[in-house]
């Protein structure tokens, strides 16, 4: 078994482990065995960092083992530039996942964690994969964790917002499976995507391909106006639930669009690009209005979501290479920003059983050390430089201005709105005299609590600071990309 291979069965196996283990009379072992697993298996992901060849865009950490050889069917992993820190990150979050819920989930535990652990390898799974097979099976394999963990642990309306996640995100892949399934046949029986990345397909093939790998990575994104089951998603889940989601599961549709649709599809990703962008501004504006109205945090932080995602598919079809480095900087970026904000809201709902942010003000004053990092985190979805808000948006707004000025223009406007909806929500919950005796009564942030927030607050700082070793491994493979699709395919 090669490092991915480790990254990929090490958690699932210990989830495995402790679903197997005894229930809520064992939650002390079962939380320290979740911790050792999740964090083996992000010290498992390093050397993917540490030892991968910057100048350099082909797969690395290559592994192919034959699986249903009838139907020339192989267990292939790798990684390159455009996927390799999204390994990094999965393990890295899951880690957070773990600690973060630590003391706040007292039923089912193992159950619990199992679930994330086993979501995590499964996540990794879909970073790695480089079979079309095999990455359909992870792809779709990770709705089942978050649908358990939304419909089991989550709040009031957790049934319908787990079936409402599960269909959308199922729906939409269907038509992938379909063109999976083309492809398989088009390219002589072969499940393998460097092979159907040099498939001569015509215009109108291009295009089915093109809309069906659409439906299937627009609604996991989610772009607009697919959006919708997001916000509920959100709501409803535990805390450690909408952290993943925000931070990682977004991202696997992102994935999907530079592992799939650009380069199998590349002549009609330009033909459609203008589609992409449109839906994409949306998103920017349209949805950060949205959230400028939203009184329920974690709905306002969910929205905020789906606007910064907007800016990442804007920043691919721009076939820009400071645009489409700025996007996967914005998905890393993203990956820790969102998931500081939830974590902050979790720490806020587990003290008052309250998301409304009428229910608080004034929490600087009882919770300074708690606020401290909430503002920092609150300043980087804003996009301050110096933060890792800032470094993807700005990349791409400039990519977006040399390729047409007025679209980095609307573009530009999210910094404008991110600040509205994000000070707004910091100056009616943090700020200003305490609002009620529940506030009053608020005990400041524990060590546990200030170690979760602190290894975020280190990530969002040192990634704004000098984010030059995370645009350096992407460099390489996504000029290749670029090239790829600027060179038609076209028989």
């Amino acid at each position: 078994m090669g490092l991915l291979s480790v990254a990929i069965w090490l958690p699932i196996a210990v989830g495995a482990l402790l679903l197997a283990a005894g229930r809520d009379e064992h939650a002390g072992v079962v939380r320290w065995i979740a911790l050792v697993g999740a964090v083996a298996s992000f010290f498992v992901t390093l050397p993917l960092a540490f030892g991968f060849d910057t100048s350099s865009a082909a797969l690395q950490f290559r592994e192919t083992v034959p699986w249903i050889e009838r139907f020339n069917v192989n267990y292939a992993l790798g990684v390159d530039g455009l996927s390799v820190w999204f390994v990094l990150l999965t393990a890295f979050i899951t880690v957070i996942v773990v600690l973060a819920g630590w003391e706040v989930i007292t039923d089912r535990v193992n159950q619990y964690m199992g679930a994330f652990l086993i979501l995590s390898g499964l996540m990794v799974g879909v970073f790695s994969a480089v079979d079309g097979l095999l990455f359909y099976v992870f792809f779709e394999a990770t709705l089942i964790p978050m649908y358990i963990i939304i419909g089991v642990w989550g709040g009031p309306r957790r049934v319908y917002a787990a079936f409402k996640f599960f269909l959308y995100t199922l729906l939409g892949s269907l038509l992938m499976l379909v063109a999976l399934l083309y492809l398989y046949y088009k390219s002589g029986g072969s499940f393998d995507v460097l092979t159907w990345h040099k498939l001569p397909l015509p215009l109108p093939a291009q295009t089915l391909l093109f809309f069906a790998f659409f439906a299937a990575f627009s609604v996991k994104v989610p772009m607009w106006p697919v959006h919708t089951w997001l916000p509920d998603a959100h709501v409803e889940a535990p805390t450690g639930g909408s952290v993943v989601l925000a931070a990682i599961m977004l991202k696997l549709g992102a994935y999907g669009f530079l592992r799939f649709s650009l380069p199998i599809a590349p002549d009609a990703s330009r033909e459609w690009a203008w589609l992409l962008i449109t839906l994409s501004l949306v998103a920017v504006l349209y949805i950060g209005l949205v959230a400028l109205v939203q009184q329920d945090m974690k709905k306002l932080v969910a929205y905020s979501s789906i606007a910064h995602m907007g800016f990442v598919t804007l920043g691919f079809f721009l076939f820009d290479h400071l645009a489409v480095s700025g996007a996967i900087v914005q998905m890393i970026s993203h990956g820790f920003v969102s998931g500081a904000m939830f974590l902050c809201i979790g720490v806020l709902y587990d003290r008052v059983h309250s998301r409304e942010i009428s229910a608080y003000g004034g929490v600087a004053n009882t919770m300074p050390r708690f606020a401290a990092f909430a503002v920092l985190f609150a300043m980087a979805n804003c996009g301050l430089p110096g933060t890792a808000g800032f470094v993807g948006e700005w990349m791409v707004i400039l990519g977006a201005v040399k390729v047409n000025f007025w679209i980095g223009l609307l573009a530009a406007t999210t910094l404008i709105f991110g600040a509205a909806y994000t000070l707004w929500m910091v100056k009616r919950v943090y700020f200003g005299d305490i609002a009620n005796d529940h506030v009053r009564a608020l005990d400041d942030i524990n060590a546990r609590e200030f170690l979760v927030l602190g290894l975020l607050a280190v990530a969002v700082l040192a990634m704004g600071i000098y984010p030059k070793p995370f645009t350096d491994v992407m460099d390489a493979s996504v000029a290749e990309l670029l090239r790829h699709v600027a060179a038609s395919k076209l028989p």
